[in-house]
């Protein structure tokens, strides 16, 4: 156990196996390759810590989905007292926190700051970094936190549609995740900032937005964003867009009190958990988990995103309900959809086709971890 949580093993695979051979022989032969399992948690982390680069501190070749890693491994430390990989969230930020070209580190330059010309990229560290926070207490996170929430500051617009976050820096669209990020982030600052005022102020505008702008259906989901005419799009219906707002008006209810944000959370929840558009069978089930379809690098995370923030929700309220639906997602991930090295799969049911990467690891990680320390969990 001690060989595949050793940083210098990482990146040869973090699993072991036994081989040997008779002393009269000359040939031999070997285990299958294995990861211990010592909780379901604790052996989704590991699995999820082989794929990290430890020469360069991060997920290769995704960005913001490295982000959301980030905030992943700190959630599995805070809910499971675990600190085997606090040394990578302060790692990833030592050595990515500069300047980095076109390519580097995705196809937009890092301007530094963990900023990029895509808002949504720049705010998704911003989470991580709160999250650090959270987990450490060092103010460094807290203050990179501050900063990048600046930047996406700069483009709340109330010109178009009355408010709002654009999605990139050409101002070419307001979205939900956007939104959504803009919204939990300033409430998030807020409760986290002794005597603010600014980032109190500001949440309660965005929140207010929010609420008017269409973007939640009369279904109690959210679509992914507006038109041009500041109609919603009546686009996909992504579990990540569900979760951030859910996410974000429980935050917000914490810091005001104001029942209305709580009972849009309730409604919320409640609608992502009995649509058909989101469970199949009691399972999370994005659209492009359904026959053949297979979901790119992007929604391979949104998941993942998703239970982070109905987790939060529970834990707020104490939903037995909501509680219940988060070990089914977590039990169907355990026995449907893992591998002997604890490696998951995009579908948590377990269908077919089911690619895996660590963006699928990460999103399965933070629903094991989401169920760790309620009753009969491991």
């Amino acid at each position: 156990m001690v060989a595949t949580r050793d940083p210098r093993g990482l990146l040869y695979g973090g699993a072991v196996r036994a081989c040997g051979r008779a002393a009269d022989r000359q040939e031999g032969a070997c285990t299958a390759w294995a990861r211990p399992a010592p909780t379901r948690a604790r052996a989704a982390a590991d699995a999820l810590m082989a794929s990290y680069r430890t020469d360069e501190g991060w997920w290769r070749s995704s960005w913001w989905n490295s982000a959301v890693a980030v905030t992943t491994v700190a959630d599995f430390a805070r809910r499971t007292g675990r600190h085997d990989y606090d040394w990578a969230i302060a790692r990833t930020y030592e050595q990515n926190k500069g300047v980095f070209p076109a390519g580097a580190r995705g196809s937009d330059p890092v301007e530094g700051h963990f900023i990029s010309r895509a808002i949504d990229d720049a705010a998704w560290w911003a989470v991580a970094w709160l999250t650090a926070y959270d987990l450490t207490r060092e103010r460094r996170y807290l203050d990179e936190a501050v900063t990048i929430t600046s930047y996406v500051h700069e483009y709340w617009d109330p010109r178009t549609c009355g408010g709002g976050v654009w999605w990139d820096r050409e101002r070419t669209y307001k979205n939900a995740v956007t939104n959504g990020l803009y919204l939990w982030l300033t409430t998030a600052l807020h409760q986290r900032l002794p005597g603010d005022t600014l980032w109190g102020g500001r949440s309660t505008t965005a929140a207010d937005w929010y609420l008017d702008s269409g973007m939640i259906n009369a279904a109690g989901l959210v679509n992914d964003g507006l038109t041009a005419g500041c109609a919603n799009n009546g686009q996909t219906v992504w579990s990540y867009n569900q979760g951030l707002a859910i996410g974000a008006f429980t935050q917000l209810w914490r810091g005001t009190g104001e029942r209305r944000y709580l009972d849009t959370a309730r409604r919320l929840a409640d609608a992502a958990v009995t649509s058909p558009q989101l469970p199949r069978d009691g399972v999370l089930t994005e659209s492009c988990d359904l026959g053949t379809a297979s979901c790119d690098d992007n929604q391979k995370q949104f998941k993942g995103i998703f239970v982070r923030h109905l987790a939060d929700f529970a834990d707020a309220t104490g939903s037995a309900a909501h509680r219940a639906y988060l070990t089914r997602q977590a039990d169907s991930i355990w026995t449907k959809d893992r591998d002997p090295l604890n490696r998951v799969g995009q579908r948590w049911a377990g269908t077919t086709p089911n690619p895996a990467d660590w963006r699928t690891q990460a999103s399965a990680l933070e629903a094991l971890t989401a169920v760790e320390g309620l009753p009969g969990r491991r």
